[in-house]
């Protein structure tokens, strides 16, 4: 009886995902490149400035906000990378059993193009939060040392 029903309904749902999806790829690389910017700038100007307001609440509150954004950058993009890989396959398989590879062909490539922005902009994410926990962490160091 199972075996008689059609899931054609449910490949179309899944399949308008792809377009968000690797939009908001695209998005992470680009928040991911700004993220970086920021960092930079915070690193060889704005940690100093901070340091010498000397409002370590103030510090405290920037830095969890700055590390959630950061954390956020490493762990969605490699899931949107996930599903971005996996929604095209299905179609590209099912081309595959009906004789035609160069769906296929077409299938994998946007696949994999989905799985390396989802890990560009992860990586660029871990990084950035890595690098910035150690500053504020630093710096926090140095303010309450100058207290």
């Amino acid at each position: 009886m199972i075996e008689n029903i059609s899931y054609a309904w449910l490949h179309d749902g899944v399949s308008l995902l792809l377009a968000p999806a690797l939009l908001a790829l695209l998005a992470a690389c680009a928040i991911a490149a700004l993220e970086a910017g920021i960092a930079v700038g915070e690193r060889f100007n704005g940690l100093a400035k901070l340091r010498a307001s000397g409002n370590a609440a103030h510090v405290q509150a920037l830095a969890r906000h700055r590390l959630e954004r950061a954390d956020l950058l490493a762990r969605i993009p490699p899931m949107l990378g996930l599903m971005a890989t996996i929604i095209p396959l299905g179609p590209g398989l099912a081309a595959l059993g009906q004789g035609n590879p160069a769906q296929l062909a077409s299938a994998v490539t946007v696949a994999f193009d989905a799985t390396v922005l989802g890990l560009v902009a992860g990586i660029a994410g871990l990084v950035i939060g890595k690098l910035r926990r150690r500053w504020y962490e630093e710096t926090l160091e140095a303010m309450e040392h100058a207290a």
